[in-house]
């Protein structure tokens, strides 16, 4: 009998050696499964759209696409039917991606023209789609800063926007929470009523209102889809989550049976003492 009870053990030692042996590789796999799914999430990209709508009877119109992947933001933008010109050069248009953080982001109404004048300024705007994030220039600085420089707005009637650029947290996070609207300023002053086409900008005094108020309003909505980065979909479908997923998968059931063997080995130890 202690012969015997000496080839158990000796049995059982071994069996766990070799589940030590299995369950060391699992473990490197499964964590390689966790690393690669994290580098994915953070190459993942979202898109976000909109389609610009009148302000302040404008008659202007445009889209505008927002693809950001980490810090990395594109913006594409089409406008027409904007003011044209100002001072006889090519009018203007500042424009911004305003962010809210505690209510939706929307775009104001002519019952935001608290003051009566027949024109919603930026001011009377801001409790719908609230401050400045980032500003869309079309060079140079896109913090709040550069929001009334005129040199770095889209200029004329009808234009194109295009831009790559490293966009700050704060407004990342408002579009992807549905917060994050954008707002396409200068209006034909001709087009406003006595009172708004003499008034000054609420913003900067040494501006016409017209210059600043909102022409264009848009809320970003998210994509139909967002795309990880790496090859297109092809017609078997995108498996690169998939294969990670079932990586882990089995690394987790390679472990589980690794821990199901040993306790099993030491099971029958304690009933062999």
């Amino acid at each position: 009998m202690p012969a015997a009870r000496g080839g158990t053990l000796t049995k059982g030692k071994t069996l766990m050696r070799k589940l030590q042996l299995l369950a060391a590789p699992a473990l490197a796999l499964g964590m390689i499964a966790a690393s690669a799914a994290g580098a994915s999430a953070a190459t993942e990209t979202h898109s976000f759209q909109t389609e610009l709508k009148e302000v302040n009877g404008s008659g202007a119109t445009g889209t505008v696409m927002v693809s950001i992947k980490g810090d990395q933001a594109t913006v594409t933008e089409k406008v027409s039917g904007l003011a044209k010109t100002f001072d006889g050069k090519p009018y203007p248009h500042v424009q911004h991606a305003h962010i809210t953080t505690d209510t939706q982001g929307t775009c104001p109404t002519m019952a935001d023209d608290k003051n009566g004048d027949g024109v919603i300024s930026t001011t009377e705007g801001m409790p719908s789609y609230g401050m400045i994030g980032t500003t869309l220039s079309t060079s140079g600085d896109t913090s709040d800063k550069a929001a009334l420089d005129l040199a770095v707005g889209g200029m004329g009637d009808s234009f194109t926007y295009e831009r790559t650029f490293t966009m700050n947290a704060k407004t990342i996070k408002a579009i992807k929470a549905g917060n994050g609207t954008v707002v396409v300023h200068g209006l034909d002053p001709a087009t406003l009523s006595a009172e708004g086409a003499k008034a000054k900008s609420d913003l900067d005094p040494k501006l016409p209102l017209a210059a600043t108020s909102p022409a264009l309003c848009g809320t970003l909505t998210a994509g139909q889809m967002d795309m990880p980065n790496g090859n297109p979909e092809t017609g078997g479908g995108n498996t690169a989550g998939m294969d990670n997923g079932m990586i882990a998968l089995g690394g987790g059931l390679v472990l589980v049976a690794a821990g199901a063997g040993v306790y099993m080995v030491r099971r029958r130890q304690g009933e062999q003492n």
